[in-house]
């Protein structure tokens, strides 16, 4: 299979990526999901700039993910799936994209929301498209590299709720 790891990272492109994820799975693409940074050139050259030597970069807006990700799949080179939030993944799935797992390594602090891990914070809407992500059987993991232990982020998102009354 050429999808290696489906991660959120609300800062996409940066060292966890590049340093941790990259070299571990032998990524040679990443596709980054987003539509703000395919309507932006100055951002798309900026994550350009920051992709790994010999590592091929592609930035779709969310709509058009999809396709790229069915080609990919027929060429079976080691990508990796980039997305800033669960939204643009339940978008993904939504869309008729298959996989098992999805890897959060940061989504950080903003008013309005709560703090599930060491850099996992979710408002409302993101806890939503998780539980919506995990009712398709899809893994919630939360780690930020690969050599940390695995956090089952949808155990702790219910055991929240519990503990929240909710």
């Amino acid at each position: 299979m050429a999808i290696s790891l489906v991660r959120i990272d609300d800062r996409l492109i940066h060292g966890q990526v590049v340093e941790g994820w990259v070299p571990a799975l032998g990524i040679k693409r990443i596709l980054v999901v987003s539509d703000s940074a395919a309507g932006d050139p100055t951002q798309s050259a900026l994550w350009s700039l920051s992709a790994p030597e010999g590592v091929e970069l592609r930035i779709e807006p969310v709509a058009k993910a999809p396709g790229a990700i069915a080609a990919f799949l027929a060429d079976g080179v080691k990508t990796l799936v980039l997305a800033s939030g669960p939204k643009d993944i339940l978008a993904l799935l939504e869309a008729g994209v298959s996989f098992s797992s999805v890897n959060v390594g940061g989504l950080h602090y903003a008013a309005g929301t709560v703090r599930l891990g060491k850099a996992v914070y979710l408002n409302e809407e993101d806890l939503h498209c998780f539980q919506r992500i995990a009712q398709r059987g899809v893994r919630i993991e939360g780690r930020a590299v690969p050599d940390e232990a695995e956090i089952d982020l949808l155990s702790v998102i219910h055991d929240r709720g519990a503990a929240a009354g909710g």
